[in-house]
Order: structure tokens, then sequence, then C-alpha cells
């Protein structure tokens, strides 16, 4: 790496795990204590049913925010869009940890909170597409998996940050504590990690291929529009291929918080070490499987990874359902660290080299975040909705996860192989036929 592209790599790791910290503890918070303080008048199932609901709402708005940075990024500046994406995240969630709780402001809380969470799902909707197409295209051709990597390892350590900050507190004080004040420090601290993300933005320069976009007059004046029109199949295929890893990611980092503690009678401590702990290991073992994908290419690495998630699936439950610790921390951490690692650590590539420069932000955040609101931010709700079905039992839902690897299974494999696209040539404006 150059000196500028190693300074971008840390910038988009830093900046994502930021964005991803405040987003994370929501989750975490929504699974342990928001359905208690601003859903206070319905029963357990529904307040926690509730608080899920809320987290969904974030996803919904991420669509927006992706468009809306991609089209500012696509004509604009890419750089721009980072800073303003991590102030807005920042903000949104600094005021959470200030919000009234329904004993004090009755339902206006709530409606507050839900304000807020679309804030945040606007703000780390063009977090994702910018940090992503920033990394590969300040990377030389051949490393942009790897490059790619970077942002990432923000996803996941986030929510290793998240996690780690959220069971110190819970486990540091007494419940009533915990309740009363506990909760919003997370969001608080949200504060100096803005500020750290937002002073090494602030240092890097324009991507390379955007800068030499402007100058070839190739910029369109709407990219949302460019990419309906020219690349609709390849926004089709980015969304299918996307299910699965939304479906199994926040299986583990926010389902499983609820699952294994209310029907499995795990503590929650001991599930917050358990997913902290597989994420970690994930976050180190993601930029190996980009890099296999640099060496064997997209599509061999993301399917693999996908059949490794699918064959996984209903042992994973059965490791879990006895109750043993160690094997809940074996199976999150086996499931997270090697099948969900192979697929994640390559799409942020496969993702972004679908499309070209001139609407590569927009195209990719559209794809990207749609799936999100789709299968990611309704996932816990799915699951819930699945397991209860099943009196208690998960199978159901174990079906569910098998098929979203299928379909996104078969969704890469029809996806164009990327790896060897030069950034350095004309791009097609136009969906090629796949490769294979």
């Amino acid at each position: 790496m150059s000196g500028q592209s190693r300074r971008v790599a840390l910038a988009t790791l830093i900046g994502t795990t930021v964005e991803w910290y405040d987003f994370f503890i929501y989750g975490t918070s929504a699974a342990l204590v928001l359905n208690k303080l601003f859903f206070p008048e319905f029963s357990p199932t529904a307040g926690t049913l509730l608080a899920f609901a809320t987290f969904a709402t974030g996803w919904l708005a991420r669509p927006i925010g992706g468009v809306l940075a991609g089209h500012f990024g696509d004509r604009l500046s890419r750089k721009t869009m980072l800073v303003v994406t991590v102030i807005g995240m920042g903000v949104a969630t600094m005021l959470i940890g200030l919000l009234p709780t329904y004993a004090s402001i009755g339902v206006a809380a709530p409606a507050l909170l839900v304000t807020l969470r679309v804030l945040q799902g606007l703000a780390v909707g063009g977090e994702y597409g910018g940090a992503v197409v920033m990394a590969v295209e300040h990377a030389r051709d051949g490393r942009r998996g790897l490059a790619a990597s970077w942002p990432q390892m923000g996803v996941t350590a986030g929510l290793v940050l998240g996690t780690a900050v959220f069971y110190a507190f819970f486990t540091g004080m007494s419940e009533d504590a915990f309740q009363s004040w506990g909760w919003r420090v997370p969001f608080l601290l949200s504060f100096v990690l803005v500020l750290v993300g937002l002073v090494i933005r602030m240092r890097i320069v324009e991507s390379p291929a955007f800068q030499d976009a402007k100058q070839a007059h190739t910029v369109v004046r709407m990219p949302l529009a460019e990419v309906i029109r020219r690349h609709p199949g390849r926004v089709v295929l980015l969304i299918a291929a996307h299910i699965a890893p939304n479906t199994y990611f926040y299986t583990f980092a926010t389902f499983i918080l609820t699952y294994a503690t209310t029907t499995l009678g795990y503590s929650t401590s001991t599930v917050l070490i358990a997913v902290s702990v597989a994420a970690l290991i994930e976050t180190g073992t993601l930029p190996a499987f980009a890099h296999l994908s640099d060496r064997l290419g997209r599509r061999p690495v993301y399917i693999g990874g996908l059949v490794f998630l699918a064959v996984c699936t209903f042992p994973f439950f059965w490791l879990i359902d006895g109750g043993s610790t160690p094997l809940l921390f074996a199976g999150i951490a086996v499931c997270m660290a090697v099948g969900h690692s192979a697929v994640y650590g390559t799409q942020a590539s496969f993702f972004s080299e679908l499309f070209p420069t001139s609407v590569r932000y927009t195209g990719l955040s559209l794809g990207y975040q749609v799936a999100g609101a789709l299968f990611g931010g309704p996932l816990p709700l799915i699951a819930t909705a699945l397991v209860t079905s099943g009196d208690g039992r998960p199978w159901f839902f174990a079906g569910y996860m098998v098929l979203t690897a299928v379909i996104s299974a078969v969704a890469a494999y029809l996806a164009p192989e990327t790896s060897r696209l030069r950034f350095t040539e004309p791009q097609r404006v136009s969906d090629p036929a796949p490769s294979r």
C-alpha cells in the first residue's frame, strides 16, 4: 500500500468502526433494555417486538441515506460525504443517550426514539458505500479485495466495541442503576469516537478514480436514474446476494441475545462475551478471505462461505440447545469467523466492482441498503415470529436461514467475476453477460 492508501484504509476502518459501534449499541440495547424503558405498557414479548421494530426503522431509512449520499458522492465528492455521515451518526446516537423515557414523557419517548433511529439509518446508509468505494478506488488493481476489507473490519470491530462497552456497564453495576442511567453511557461515549473518526477522515484525499472521472467529464447528473436505467440487473443480483449475509450476521449479533437468554437460559453476560469473542476473531479473518478473493476470484470465495453457512446452520442450533457455554462460544465463533467472514470479507470489493466509477457509490449503496432494509432490519422480527410459530424451537427459522444462503449463492453465481477488472481502463456502462 502507498502512504495515501494506508491513510484511507485507516480512515475507513476507524470511521466505519465508529458508525457501526453506534448502530450496534442500539441493537444490543433493543434486546436488553429499550423494551422496558420505552414500551413498558406492553407484555415482555410485545415490548421486545416493538423494540426490535424500532431497530428495523433504522434499516428502512438506510436506502434513502445511501441514495442521498451516493448522489452527492458520485457528483461532488466521496470524501465530503464520509465526513457528513460520521457527524450525522454521532449526533443521533448521543441524542438517544439523552432521551427521556416513557415514564417521563409518555408516548413522546418512543416517537423521539424512532426519529433518532431513522437519523441513524440515514447516516449509516450513506457511510458504508462511501467507505468501501474510497478504499477500493485508492487500491491498485489486484489488491482491491484486501483494501476493501478494511471498512468490513470496521463493522465487526464496531460490534466488538459496542458489545464490550455494554457488557462492562451491564455487569459492572446494579440492574436498577443500569436501567436508570447506565444504558445511556455507551450512547454518550459516541462523542469521543466521532471526534477521532472526524479528525482522521478530514486528512485523506479524494478518490483518484473519481478525480479522473471529473476530469474526463464522465460524472453523471442523476446517478440513481443512471443506475436504474443501465444497471438494474446488477442491483437485483446484489440485493439477492446480500440476503444471506444480513440474515446470518444479525442472527449472531442481535437475535441470539434474546433467544439464548430467554429460551435457552444462558446469562446475558455469557452471550455478550460469546458474540464479542466471535466478532473479534472475525475481524482478524476478514482480510485473509478478502486477500484470497484477490487470488482465486470473488465468486468462489463468496459462494464457498455461503455453502459453509448453510451446512452449519442446523448443527449450530443443536450445539447451543444443550445450554453448554463452550459450545455456544464455539458455535458462534466458527460460523462468524469462517463462513460469514468468507462472505463478508469478499462482498465489499465484489459488490462495488459491479458498477462503473460514475455510479459506483450510488449503485453499491442502493443494492446493499435495500437488501438490509428488507432482510437485515426485520431479521429479529422474522426470527422471533418463526421461533414462536415453532413452539419456541428454532427449526423453522433455521430452514429460513438455509434458504437465504441458497438464494444468495445462486445470485453470486449469476453475477460476473470482477476480481480482474482494471479501474485504470474504460469501464462498460451497461450490464455485460456474466462471465464464467
